[in-house]
């Protein structure tokens, strides 16, 4: 007899076949399973979960709304929980930083986010291509489809190619080809083919694509790109802003300032569905009622997305997620070291890392073993073959070891299990 969700829920689940247990509970860092046995959580609901599970402060906050018969929808209407949510994320966020930001609430999902922005950078220019790049993702509705660029996802019969050109990413073809220069011929010649885009959409860390992050001077000469050009600069942050990166948005290490930043996933602060879309002023063209859609207005994200922009009312939240960037750096370049057969290359910035294995084989069983020993980790990157490490930023030190310990001992024991001469093959 198969079990309710074997027999109900459609074959399009995939999470649950990496991880398959039933879930029951969930507190800081782990997660617990219907017979009490906890997992180590490196995978934080996709950078969902920055905050870890049910944090205390925004836990208080959300019962005490509900306690008081707070309004829970309100399309977007104005409630005390929005404004609250804005005055922080003003005063927190966007003036310590000197950016000036209109804040456009979308549906919840990052998708919808994207959505948003190629709309309105196509109304805005009156032009209708836009720019990706390779080893994107972005989201699989229709818009968000276009410019992700993971075959997997683009079957043949529902993409929508036009109107989305897709170009080189930093390093995509090496440390000697300047991708910058190779994007500006396209834009300088006429005869490329490239009609004038309206935008181009980045990340400034790859993460499905396998935890690529552009130089900071790439990231630059990109945005002088899009001023000599006239193509408004969108920011995906929906996996790594919110602190991910280090940083509350990615893009501060470069000292740049794009005219629309995408923002989901963390920003609800615990696990609540919240998407936004930042936009420079003068870009705020929308008619009222232009763009809508219906669960805009999650005041439950609101209360808790503002209790979590307390963890940014210092430099301090920053300062704790470097040191433990370098402790996951220094200890996955031990793993790195400790298995040279493996070719083994270590990617990340912040709180992201990427562990990537040659043979897909190797890295999928090592995942594959690791939430045998109770950890939680996702994989990515075209081929499926790098580890990815996104545990909570407020995780504990001592737990954060113990998970890269559990990575290291995964390795070993599939090690254990085929010869070299096996290895040697696959690579």
């Amino acid at each position: 007899m198969t079990n309710i969700f074997q027999r109900r829920e459609s074959e399009v689940r995939s999470y649950c076949r990496s991880f398959p247990v039933v879930f029951e509970r969930a507190k800081d860092s782990f997660l617990y399973d219907a017979a009490g046995r906890a997992y180590l959580d490196f995978f934080c609901g996709a950078g969902t979960m920055n905050y870890g599970h049910n944090p205390d402060e925004m836990k208080k906050a959300l019962i005490e709304y509900l306690q008081n018969d707070g309004v829970i929808h309100s399309l977007d209407m104005m409630t005390a929980a929005k404004k609250t949510f804005l005055e922080r994320f003003e005063s927190i966020i966007l003036q310590p930083r000197g950016l000036d930001f209109k804040i456009q609430f979308v549906a919840p999902s990052g998708a919808n986010a994207i959505e948003a922005a190629l709309k309105l950078s196509r109304a805005v220019k009156n032009r209708s291509n836009v720019i990706a790049f390779t080893n994107s993702y972005h989201g699989l509705s229709a818009g968000a489809l276009s410019v992700t660029s993971n075959s997997f996802y683009r079957r043949e019969a529902y993409i929508q190619r036009s109107n989305a050109v897709f170009m080189p990413y930093d390093g995509y073809f090496g440390p000697d080809i300047d991708t910058i220069e190779y994007l500006r011929k396209y834009l300088e010649d006429e005869s490329s083919g490239l009609d004038r885009p309206a935008a181009v959409v980045i990340e400034t860390t790859q993460a499905e694509g396998g935890v690529r992050s552009a130089s900071d001077r790439w990231l630059q000469q990109l945005q002088w790109l899009c001023r000599e050009f006239d193509m408004l600069m969108i920011v995906d942050d929906v996996q790594v802003g919110n602190g991910r990166a280090g940083t509350f948005f990615s893009f501060e290490r470069a000292g740049i300032q794009p005219d629309m930043v995408a923002m989901s996933k963390a920003i609800g602060g615990c696990g609540l569905p919240l998407s936004i879309l930042l936009l420079k002023p003068e870009l705020d063209q929308w008619k009222p009622g232009e763009h809508t859609g219906t669960f805009r207005g999650n005041n439950l994200a609101f209360v808790a997305a503002s209790e979590a922009l307390r963890y940014w009312e210092t430099n301090d939240f920053s300062q704790t997620i470097a040191h433990k960037s370098q402790i996951m750096a220094d200890r996955l370049n031990q793993i790195k070291t400790k298995y040279p057969q493996l070719d083994i290359q270590i990617r990340g910035v912040g709180m992201i890392y990427g562990m990537e294995i040659p043979n897909p084989e190797i890295s999928q069983a090592a995942a594959s073993e690791a939430f045998n020993q109770g950890l939680i980790v996702e994989l990515c990157g075209v081929k499926h073959n790098v580890i990815k490490f996104l545990p909570p930023l407020t995780i504990k030190e001592n737990y954060l070891t113990l998970g890269l310990d559990i990575i290291d001992k995964s390795l070993q024991s599939v090690l254990s299990k085929i010869s070299v001469a096996a290895i040697g093959d696959f690579l």
